[in-house]
């Protein structure tokens, strides 16, 4: 059985990708530019991709196909009505990155809120050494006991953050844009208090009809000007150019953004023009990347595949 891994390079150096070896005749590609999907995934029986888009036209023409592991949990690289026309499987993976999101989203939030980077230069370049009393409080910074601590998306990610978020003290209250009621012990509000009354709002919900441009200028302008926004979800849900205007205008406090409509940013992106840049604090898409979660994600991917070959042969 050939297998085909698109984008190998998306998943680093884990120790057991090689286990892909024993399922079958396992060709890696670092990386797959579209024009390459079709003749690189001829013959294969399985298909894995993270995040390159595996078209109609490249299914039809590979008529050894069955399979399609999708190395995410997102599966809008994938026609999947082409597939289902096709009989071809698709399969992908939940719940690997939960604890890595989490994580990532209070180093982001804290490295912003407590101004790391600024004292950490102010130490290193000597001006620490200049003082003449034993602390300096060039930014002031507020506890997240007692704040408010709202929650854009109650998933398996969002809960988890919300554990976190309570072990902090903060008073935890979340926003449902599909209009779900969570049976949890935290408050459910409706938008516009929500916006109004969060000292930090953290987005964890998947980007949809209904999530799509949901902070757009209008809605960050009903925020505190205290406010943090976080965004380790979905690039779409935040309108871009939006949020770097606001930050600029001082509307709120400021953000840290792990994800964006276009990956990798061009370098032209709004937010790489943000003239008050200690508001902003980005990172390269990496929330979902710890070790341990790469490693989940490639066992589950192995495991379907595995589950795969155990219905071929029954």
């Amino acid at each position: 059985m050939k297998i085909v891994f698109l984008d190998a390079r998306t998943l680093g150096d884990v120790p057991n990708l090689d286990q892909l070896n024993a399922l079958g005749d396992t060709i890696f590609h670092p990386d797959t530019q579209p024009e390459q999907v079709s003749e690189r995934i001829q013959g294969a029986e399985v298909v894995i991709s993270n995040k390159v888009k595996v078209t109609r036209e490249a299914m039809a023409n590979t008529p050894d196909l069955k399979l399609i592991c999708v190395a995410a949990t997102g599966m809008n690289n994938v026609d999947l009505a082409a597939a289902e026309e096709l009989d071809i499987q698709v399969r992908n993976v939940k719940g690997y990155s939960t604890d890595s999101v989490a994580q990532q989203t209070f180093a982001l939030l804290l490295a912003l809120l407590n101004s790391t980077t600024y004292y950490d230069e102010y130490v290193k370049t000597g001006e620490y050494s200049k003082e003449r009393i034993f602390t300096h409080l060039g930014r002031p910074y507020w506890e997240l006991n007692g704040k408010r601590f709202g929650i854009l998306g109650l998933g398996e990610i969002g809960r988890q953050v919300a554990r976190i978020a309570m072990a902090f003290g903060a008073e935890v209250v979340y926003f449902s844009a599909s209009g779900q009621d969570y049976n949890v012990i935290y408050e459910r509000l409706e938008l516009n208090e929500f916006l109004q009354t969060c000292d930090v709002i953290s987005i964890h919900a998947p980007l949809s009809p209904a999530t799509e441009n949901l902070i757009n200028y209008e809605r960050i302008s009903q925020m505190k000007p205290t406010a943090l926004l976080l965004n380790t979800s979905r690039g779409g849900i935040v309108n871009e150019p939006d949020l770097a205007k606001a930050l600029d205008n001082e509307v709120i406090a400021g953000a840290a953004i792990d994800v964006f409509t276009q990956e990798p940013i061009p370098a032209s992106h709004p937010y790489l023009q943000v003239q008050k840049k200690e508001k902003l604090l980005l990172a390269p898409h990496i929330a979902w990347s710890s070790i341990e979660a790469r490693t989940r994600l490639m066992d589950k991917v192995a495991d379907n595949i595995r589950g795969y070959l155990e219905k071929k042969v029954n």
